[in-house]
């Protein structure tokens, strides 16, 4: 694979490339086809779901030969030269390293000018929460009025620092997580370019993994290629590779921890414990792997099995073959007790410990709630589970 990562070779161009944000994209569109532009947005998330890029695309398509247009054409010497970088009118500014009044102040000076090439000048600040209070403070005035033909777009992770006077002069959207389901089909139609064969599981342990940031995933997924032997014929990305590149548990380590959990066995539960430890696997992702799995038992056992149809047939067996082993009580608690300590163990000064210990108490949970209601018979054995 040629020496650039994935993120960028297969940035999106225009809007309908971009995964997710339909309402954002929709109202931009629209204010560049029918040229009425705010002077000021205030683009709101968490990071890699795509702000910076539709800042890009919208400063394109304002600027683009064809305008006003719905969407730039990527063909004419404007949307190639903002594409590149090295068109005048469209600024890109760091908020981290340029936060500073003077340099708000230089930046003032800067947008007195008319479009030098462009219809539009358009001023891209990301990160701009990292802007100090005097910079805000003298941005006031230009955001409220400025000059004609200058758009501002502000790009920040941080919404809350933002001072009520800013907003206030601002459009803003909020962009949402984007759907794992919507990152497995962006990961798939990139790879089906890349000409590379895939688990359809692989590209679900990416999307789980990436919560929500199609930047991640993409950076998940060229790390994982980069393990791969590009000079083997039929090379596949498996669900196997995934796992030991990015250190993530099994299925199988699930199934001995519920195995483990239905016959209270403290010397399986410690076994356990420091095989995934010995195989690097991410603490974050296997307790958040953790929830998911009691969440989706317990809600198998209250609400049945349609409650999970967006889950592949095969693994809505597996999980009515455990949920029977465990009653609603029991997996209401263990749901719960991981939710509350999820946070804890990653910022303890020992998240080895600290998830043992959370393994135990679930194993042990039985002991620790009144037993008829944390557990039900084991119809194989025709007793209860651990008997």
């Amino acid at each position: 694979m040629a020496n650039i990562s994935l993120a960028a070779k297969y940035r999106p161009q225009t809007f309908a490339e971009v995964v997710g944000q339909d309402t954002v994209k929709k109202v931009l569109s629209l204010a560049s086809l029918q040229d009425k532009v705010a002077p000021a947005y205030l683009l709101s998330g968490t990071r890699g779901v795509g702000k910076t890029t539709l800042a890009r695309i919208f400063a394109k398509a304002l600027n683009c030969a064809n305008a006003p247009t719905a969407e730039p054409c990527n063909e004419c010497e404007a949307c190639r030269r903002i594409t590149q970088g090295a068109f005048v009118d469209v600024v890109e500014i760091d908020g981290a390293s340029n936060r500073g009044i003077d340099d708000v102040r230089r930046l003032r000076e800067s947008i007195g000018y008319s479009p030098l090439e462009g219809r539009y000048k358009v001023i891209i600040i990301d990160e701009a929460h990292m802007l100090t209070k005097e910079a805000f403070n003298a941005l006031l005035k230009t955001l409220e009025e400025p000059p004609r033909g200058v758009v501002f777009i502000l790009a920040t992770t941080e919404q809350h620092k933002f001072p009520i006077t800013i907003l206030s002069r601002c459009q803003l959207y909020v962009f949402k997580q984007v759907p794992e389901q919507s990152i497995e089909k962006h990961l798939a139609s990139v790879l089906q370019k890349e000409h590379i064969a895939f688990e359809e599981e692989a590209l679900s342990l990416i999307a789980r993994r990436a919560m929500g940031s199609v930047r991640d995933s993409m950076s998940l997924l060229g790390q994982c290629l980069a393990l791969s032997p590009d000079d083997v014929e039929g090379y596949r990305l498996e669900s196997r590779i995934v796992r030991q590149t990015l250190g993530l548990a099994g299925i199988e380590v699930m199934d001995r921890l519920l195995q483990a959990m239905q016959k209270q066995d403290v010397a399986k539960t410690t076994v356990l414990v420091r095989d995934v430890l010995a195989e690097g696997v991410d603490i974050g992702f296997f307790l958040g792997e953790l929830v998911r799995l009691l969440r989706n038992l317990f809600m198998l056992k209250e609400a049945g099995k349609e409650i999970l149809s967006d889950l592949p047939l095969r693994e809505v067996v597996r999980l009515e073959e455990n949920a029977s082993y465990f009653s609603t009580a029991f997996l209401h608690a263990a749901w719960q007790m991981v939710l509350e300590n999820q946070r804890r163990i990653l910022q303890s000064y020992e998240p080895a410990a600290a998830l043992e210990l959370l393994l135990l108490n679930l194993t042990l949970l039985p002991r620790l709630l009144p037993l008829e209601k944390v557990l039900v018979p084991d119809t194989r054995k025709g007793g209860m589970p651990g008997e």
